[in-house]
C-alpha cells in the first residue's frame, strides 16, 4: 500500500461517493473503485458499505480513516518541516554578545525582530569576551557574534561593520567637569588632557583602547594611562571611585551607575565605536543567512534615540 492509496481512500471517505472522489482526485471512477477494493483485500476487512447513492464507512473504515489521516499529516508535516528548514524558518541560532553590545539598542531590537519573523527558530544568547566569541565561532559553538572590532586576521571568519556609535566621556560624579554650571551637557576632549584614563584592556578590547589613544593624540595630547579594566563595567566602576575618566560607547549611558556621569564630546575630535557582526566564512546555514540579511538590512535604516545620538 502506498501513500497515494491512502489519499484515495481518504477522498472516498470524505466525499461519501466514489464518482465525486474520482473527480476530486482527477482520475477515472473504475480505477478508484479497483483501488478501494484492493485496499480492502490487503487489509482483509470491509471499509465501506455500498449504498444506492454512495458509500459509508464501516466501523473498521472509521478507524482506518483516523490512522490514514494521521499518517498523511505526519508525512506532509515532515516534508513541510524539511522545506521550512531549508528556507531557514526552523532550526537554532546561538548568538555571541560582548558586554558592551548588550547595551546597544540595536542588538535587542534585531533579536526581537528576528524572533518575530522566524518564530520557529530557537535563539540563544551567550555573553562572552572578544577572544571567546572568536573561538566560539571557529569551533561552531556560536553561529553569529556581535563584535566591536574587525577580525581580518582570522582567515576563516568574516566581520561586517553595521553601525558607528559616538563615544562619550565617563567622569566621576564629583569631578569638576561633571558639575552643573560648567556646560553640563558636553565637553571637549582637550578638557581631559590632565586626567588619568581608565582603559578597557587592550588584549580584550583593542578597538576601545585604540580609539581612545588615537582620539587623544588628535586632540593634541598623549593620555596618562591608569589601570586597565577587564570589562567595560569594571572600567566604569573604577571611574565611579575616582581613579580616572574613560571613553565609552554612547550606549553605555543606558547603564546607570552611582558615582558616574556621562558627558558627550564636542569639537572636531569625535571618537567612534563600531558595532560589527562576525560569522564563519562560507557558512551555508539558511538560518544564519536569514539572520545576517535581516541584521544588515535593519542597520541601514536604524536611527538611535536622542540619548544614544548625543
Amino acid at each position: 500500500m502506498e501513500l497515494r492509496h491512502l489519499r484515495h481512500f481518504v477522498a472516498v471517505a470524505e466525499e461519501g461517493h466514489i464518482t465525486r472522489a474520482a473527480e476530486r482526485l482527477g482520475m477515472q471512477q473504475p480505477p478508484l473503485s479497483q483501488r478501494i477494493k484492493a485496499i480492502e483485500d490487503e487489509l482483509n476487512v470491509q471499509l465501506f458499505r455500498r449504498k444506492p447513492r454512495g458509500v459509508e464507512l464501516t466501523e473498521a473504515g472509521r478507524v482506518f480513516l483516523d490512522r490514514a489521516r494521521a499518517t498523511l499529516a505526519h508525512y506532509d508535516g515532515a516534508f513541510e518541516a524539511t522545506r521550512s528548514a531549508a528556507r531557514g524558518e526552523q532550526g537554532r541560532l546561538c548568538i555571541g554578545v560582548l558586554p558592551t553590545t548588550l547595551f546597544h539598542p540595536f542588538v535587542p531590537l534585531i533579536i526581537r525582530a528576528f524572533r518575530t519573523t522566524y518564530p520557529q527558530v530557537s535563539v540563544t544568547l551567550d555573553e562572552c569576551m572578544r577572544a571567546e566569541a572568536i573561538d566560539g565561532l571557529r569551533n561552531q559553538q556560536l553561529d553569529i557574534a556581535f563584535l566591536r572590532s574587525a577580525i581580518d586576521e582570522e582567515v576563516d571568519l568574516n566581520a561586517y561593520p553595521l553601525l558607528n556609535e559616538p563615544m562619550v566621556a565617563a567622569l566621576p560624579s564629583d569631578h569638576a567637569l561633571a558639575r552643573s554650571g560648567r556646560d553640563a551637557q558636553s565637553l571637549s576632549l582637550k578638557d581631559l588632557a590632565d586626567e588619568q584614563f581608565i582603559l578597557y584592556a587592550r588584549k580584550l578590547g583593542p578597538s576601545f583602547y585604540e580609539a581612545t589613544m588615537a582620539a587623544c593624540i588628535r586632540a593634541g595630547f598623549t593620555p596618562r594611562l591608569g589601570q586597565e579594566a577587564p570589562r567595560i563595567t569594571s572600567a566604569l566602576s573604577l571611574v565611579a571611585v575616582g581613579l580616572g575618566v574613560s571613553l565609552v560607547p554612547a550606549c553605555m549611558q543606558n547603564m546607570t551607575m552611582n558615582g558616574v556621569v556621562y558627558r558627550r564630546l564636542k569639537g572636531a575630535v569625535q571618537p567612534k565605536a563600531v558595532l560589527m557582526i562576525g560569522l564563519r566564512r562560507g557558512d551555508t546555514s539558511p538560518v544564519v543567512r536569514n539572520y545576517v540579511s535581516l541584521v544588515r538590512k535593519t542597520a541601514k535604516t536604524f536611527r538611535p534615540s536622542e540619548k544614544e545620538a548625543r
